[in-house]
């Protein structure tokens, strides 16, 4: 089936400009993911934040307790016993000069980059390359840490990396439409929320959510009800 008529097919029915609950929005979704493959569920979170502030530009990582159903390929920046502790957590990729000139060369094929904090003397020259593509190791995401074993376990549990786009929007996958139950895909959502809610900048004034919505990879989009995404 083509895109545009698998797209058109999956609209049927669909109010875009209706408020669904995200129960409502789960359960349409997953009827209609007609993909061949396992589609991600995406959530786009519009806030009410300037991005200009550095206050109020948000970035952090948030443990989805029902996983993200994605295989995360880790390279770990360590020497020594630290990087034996990684390998034995489950990195791929370990290494300390010798990993930093394969990364030099263009080698990227890794989904999130830790270091140890005296690695970053090797690590911050890859900024051009690593930065643009958002694996730059970084304290405050938990990947510039003496504790990579642990780093390495959060990630490869469930852990996904989020920040408000230049709109103040932040998007994020929050696991898969067909294999994840309803159940798992709300308590990820709902996590998602709770954390986002605790880094909510002291200066924001009224409504912090503008908008919700929720997709899948090859669906449409559907508006969902801020209030019915928060946590217990």
């Amino acid at each position: 089936m083509a895109y545009g008529k698998r797209l058109k097919k999956a609209s049927e029915g669909i109010d875009r400009e209706k408020l669904y609950s995200l129960d409502e929005a789960l359960t349409l979704i997953k009827e209609r993911s007609t993909a061949k493959f396992d589609e991600t569920l995406d959530i786009a979170i519009n806030l009410n934040v300037d991005v200009r502030k550095v206050e109020q530009n948000l970035r952090g990582v948030v443990a989805l307790p029902g996983g993200t159903g994605k295989n995360v390929t880790v390279a770990v920046f360590a020497r020594g016993e630290k990087a034996e502790e990684a390998r034995k957590a489950g990195a791929e990729l370990v290494g300390a000069e010798d990993l930093a000139e394969r990364v030099q060369k263009g080698f990227l094929n890794f989904d999130r980059c830790i270091a140890t904090p005296d690695m970053m003397i090797v690590v911050g020259k890859l900024g051009k390359v690593l930065g643009p593509r958002g694996l730059m190791p970084n304290p405050k995401l938990g990947t510039v840490t003496m504790d990579v074993a642990q780093a390495v376990e959060a990630v490869k549990g469930g852990q996904v990396e989020y920040r408000t786009d230049k709109n103040g929007i932040v998007h994020a996958g929050i696991g898969k439409v067909k294999s994840f139950s309803k159940e798992t895909l709300t308590e990820n959502v709902k996590a998602l929320f709770q954390v986002l809610e605790k880094a909510r900048p002291s200066g924001i004034k009224g409504t912090y959510v503008k908008r919700v919505s929720l997709s899948s990879t090859m669906g449409v989009g559907l508006k969902v009800d801020a209030a019915d995404c928060k946590g217990a």
